[in-house]
């Protein structure tokens, strides 16, 4: 299975969406709540340069981009093979 990594915010529901979008599919994922900014919020900008927005997805350490970049992926038939499902 790949290694699913999440960026997110506390009070964010696009993160959430998306963790329920991996969870529905048995999908552990390492999730890092940048909420209060902090390294991993760096991190995240490094990783994804341009994208501020959270969540940020990555899997097997490619870029996927947000929620809708997720749901997108899974309605295309595509995500259960990036997730190695």
């Amino acid at each position: 299975m790949a290694k699913v990594e999440i960026y997110t915010k506390d009070w964010c529901g696009y993160c959430a969406r998306a963790k329920a979008l991996l969870e529905s599919k048995g999908v552990a994922f390492e999730e890092y709540d940048i909420t209060l900014g902090g390294p991993k919020r760096e991190e995240m900008l490094e990783r994804a340069p341009g994208r501020t927005s959270v969540p940020q997805i990555f899997i097997d350490g490619s870029h996927v981009g947000g929620s809708d970049d997720l749901s997108a992926l899974n309605r295309e038939g595509k995500l259960d093979a990036l997730l190695g499902l």
